[in-house]
């Protein structure tokens, strides 16, 4: 009967656990872990600007309009303005918007064995030296050479399913 008991009890803590563990997932959601392009600070779902069929989110009223203006061009420098980009472009794939298709430095086919994480989000290259290229740098750099405008056009879609 004790055994009984005991089992009974281990498998109502197994459910309760689990149920816990999965009522805690759900209140993550696609923006946990974004950060705004222009200050770095964590976002809110209601500041947002349409960027390349997609939608770029923002921590306050003020960020979009820097945005808006590093779009029109009338924003701060151009090494500013690639970089705010970047991390747009990279924002686009960490909330899973824009998916991966192919290499963002040759524009070639995936090698499934080439993947690294740049910035949180997972990246595949197509050889070795592509993945070379983007280890041997970090922070903002990494992100301009992965997700700036150009590599951000030959390896990832708006909208569209991963390749492999």
């Amino acid at each position: 009967m004790k055994r009984n008991s005991l089992l009974v009890v281990a498998v109502a803590m197994a459910v309760l656990s689990t149920s816990l563990f999965a009522a805690d997932k759900k209140k993550k959601g696609k923006l946990d872990g974004i950060k705004c392009p222009i200050s770095g600070n964590p976002v809110k779902e209601d500041k947002t600007v349409a960027y390349k069929k997609g939608k770029v989110y923002f921590c306050c009223g003020k960020c979009p309009t820097a945005f808006k203006k590093l779009l029109d061009g009338t924003g701060k420098g151009a090494i500013n303005r690639s970089t705010k980009l970047a991390k747009a472009n990279h924002q686009l794939v960490a909330t899973g918007q824009a998916k991966q298709v192919k290499c963002p430095i040759r524009g070639k086919k995936l090698n499934p064995d080439t993947g690294i994480k740049v910035a949180g989000v997972k990246v595949t290259f197509c050889c070795n030296g592509c993945k070379g290229k983007a280890t041997k740098v970090k922070g903002d750099t990494q992100i301009a050479l992965v997700f700036g405008d150009k590599a951000f056009a030959k390896g990832f879609k708006v909208g569209e399913k991963k390749k492999e």
